[in-house]
């Protein structure tokens, strides 16, 4: 057996990390402005305990570019480095500055972002060349260059460099020419570099001067030193939260309200998060959480951190605690980052429930805003939704709001099943559904309204989180089998007399395209309407959640099931009943009859032996049926009140549509 080492040189592994370290280029400007912010900082840090008693003068990081000489150069004036700094930071691969700094400074050290030591080598990426001249802030220090073209060798010198601090100066490669265009590095400076700690220069501020805008002698700053978030919220006025709102949200709308993080144990945690306003599913987009790492920017992709449902929420959030990769690119999966969710979402609903408790009549106001983030939290998070119950209102048709317990105790002594069970009523479409909430009202029921983006889900969360309480939209059956009561009313018909009233509806409804219809006969009141559509809850459940769901395709491509329910204790409905009867007793007859011998015969047949073939008699049942059921359609064809019924129950549903509705209104005048 062999036993070693495995080799790990300069020469193999500084190609890998030029090449693959970072997953995008533009990171090196980050990464090199994040070390000038770190020399500043330290140097800040050497002088409050007195290491350094030199005049500090005003820290910056400056960021500018040589379009002639082909160079990117970021200088700063903090602490510098001699070439015994350069050797030990520079020339070893990984060893961090900042990590060796914290350890002798971790309680007076200001806010460092350096970690891992390799931020310096992401200028290789877009460079064929990068040179070092600097001056540490040590006495009697002497100024150095240093120079490497990206292979493994490198010149370190002494230079004539006279002032404190540090140049990186960049020789971009010619397929990376676009970091030497202005437009460019504005932008990613702006994008990571907006409210770093030190003031960062790029350019001049401009004028409007003779037509153009012109550099003035003013250094343009292009971050803002003390975010919003570090500040404390006892200093911060409403105006603040919404200008910095804005700042980060150009063109919303005001946020509804917002929360201001600030935790400093068991983690280092600030932050503001907004409540924007969704008006549609078109607002409804994620990332636009960013994540900051000691006021550097990370990203927007903050899946972990932030629970699920506060993607739709909209800020700031910034943690030295936050796992990151090497590259500071994307999260580390890691039992913190779990903490730190927790305890966003114990904030967010902290601040719900005081918001509710403290002033509930403005919480109403602002619910239907609001709700779909509460709605999304109960769906997807066991422990919010626990918490939110105390303070999610329910909405009645009428505009008023209820917490669960309060609408349980307005309903439960009405709404009350045979059963047993609380029926909560509820409408999507008020105006839509207007007829069949007026009918639940004439009983003395309440009716819910859950018109939301997310209500077809969050009705399934009340059915499985309210104890014996069934859920169901107002128009899914006649009002009186939505809430079965002991004393229902049942049909004083014949067999004979609900078939043939059956066909007679049956065959006057019109054909419309993946909709099925099922025709039945009920006692309703004298006063209730004729007739009535409505649409089962559970196939139309199945069928919305198809829509959200791929996995669920199958009832998407079900027909829509209808249910016609005729009112046999209604005047017209009794008088064309009678009428039918009459009219066409002595053709179905004789009909009948045989239909009766015949299925006599099967039985007998069956019984006698089960395997029998009876096929011949079924055939001929099925024929005499047909022949009976012309005869019922065709006589209701000669009844236009059959159809127009039929057409007013479709219309009032919403169903009548095209030819069948300019058909209903010619129909109209006519029997006018």
């Amino acid at each position: 057996m062999t036993t070693g080492k495995i080799g790990v040189t300069t020469e193999n592994i500084f190609p890998v990390i030029k090449k693959f370290l970072y997953s995008d280029h533009e990171i090196f400007l980050r990464e090199l402005v994040s070390n000038a912010i770190d020399a500043s900082q330290k140097l800040k840090t050497l002088a409050s305990v007195g290491e350094f008693k030199g005049e500090i003068g005003e820290l910056s990081v400056k960021v500018s570019i040589d379009s002639e000489n082909g160079t990117l150069t970021v200088s700063d004036r903090g602490l510098g480095m001699d070439a015994e700094d350069i050797d030990k930071y520079i020339n070893q691969i990984a060893f961090s500055g900042a990590e060796e700094f914290l350890a002798k400074y971790k309680d007076t050290a200001n806010s460092i972002i350096g970690h891992f030591g390799l931020g310096f080598y992401s200028a290789f990426m877009v460079s064929k060349k990068v040179e070092i001249r600097s001056l540490s802030y040590k006495d009697g220090a002497k100024a150095v260059a240093w120079e490497c073209d990206g292979s493994p060798e490198y010149k370190l010198t002494e230079c004539d460099k006279t002032e404190r601090g540090t140049d990186i100066i960049l020789y971009i490669d010619d397929d990376s020419k676009e970091f030497l265009e202005k437009s460019r590095i504005e932008t990613l400076l702006k994008k990571y570099c907006r409210f770093l700690p030190v003031p960062v220069i790029f350019g001049k501020e401009q004028e409007w001067k003779d037509g153009n805008y012109v550099d003035t002698d003013k250094d343009r700053v292009i971050n803002s030193v003390e975010p919003l978030w570090a500040k404390k919220p006892s200093e911060l006025k409403d105006e603040d939260y919404l200008n910095f709102y804005h700042e980060l949200m150009p063109g919303m709308e005001d946020p509804m309200f917002w929360i201001h993080l600030n935790v400093d144990y068991p983690f280092t945690l600030t932050g503001v998060l907004y409540f924007p306003k969704i008006k549609n599913n078109i607002d409804i987009q994620k990332n636009r959480i960013q994540l900051y790492c000691n006021q550097v920017y990370v990203t927007d992709q903050v899946e972990g951190v932030v629970p699920e449902f506060m993607m739709l929420m909209q800020g700031v959030i910034d943690s030295p605690d936050i796992p990151l990769n090497v590259s500071r690119s994307y999260l580390q999966a890691d039992g913190q980052v779990k903490k730190i969710s927790s305890y966003i979402s114990k904030k967010v609903s902290e601040r719900l429930d005081k918001m509710f408790k403290e002033d509930r009549a403005e919480f109403e106001k602002k619910w239907d805003d609001i709700k779909i983030f509460i709605e999304y939290g109960m769906l997807s998070d066991e422990k919010f939704c626990d918490s939110a119950r105390k303070y999610a209102l329910l909405k009645d048709s009428e505009g008023k709001y209820f917490t669960f317990e309060e609408y349980k105790t307005l309903v439960e002594s009405t709404q009350t099943d045979k059963d047993g069970n609380i029926i909560y009523l509820y409408a999507t479409d008020c105006e839509a559904q207007y007829s069949y909430i007026q009918s639940a009202k004439s009983k003395g029921y309440s009716v819910l309204t859950m018109d939301g983006q997310l209500d077809s889900h969050f009705v399934s969360l009340l059915e499985h989180k309210l104890e014996k309480t069934h859920l169901v939209r107002v128009d899914a059956d006649i009002i009186d089998r939505l809430i079965v009561k002991d004393d229902a009313l049942k049909v004083d018909l014949t067999a004979e007399q609900i078939e043939i009233a059956t066909d007679l509806f049956k065959s006057q409804l019109p054909t419309i395209e993946k909709t099925e219809f099922f025709v039945q006969l009920e006692a309703l009141s004298q006063q209730d309407t004729p007739a009535i559509v409505t649409q089962n809850e559970h196939m139309r459940r199945f069928k919305e959640m198809s829509a959200m769901n791929p996995g669920m395709n199958f009832y998407g491509e079900m027909p829509d099931n209808y249910s016609l329910t005729i009112n046999c204790d209604n005047a017209s409905v009794k008088k064309i009943i009678t009428e039918a009867c009459s009219a066409i007793e002595e053709k179905i007859a004789p009909l009948r009859n045989e239909i009766n011998q015949l299925n006599s015969s099967i039985e007998e047949a069956r019984k006698a032996d089960e395997k029998a073939d009876t096929s011949e008699n079924e055939a001929k049942v099925a024929e005499l049926r047909k022949q009976q059921g012309d005869i019922i359609a065709q006589y209701a064809t000669t009844i236009p009140t059959i159809k127009q019924i039929i057409d007013l129950s479709l219309l009032q549903s919403g169903l009548l549509k095209a030819q069948s509705l300019d058909d209903f209104i010619r129909r109209s005048y006519s029997l006018l």
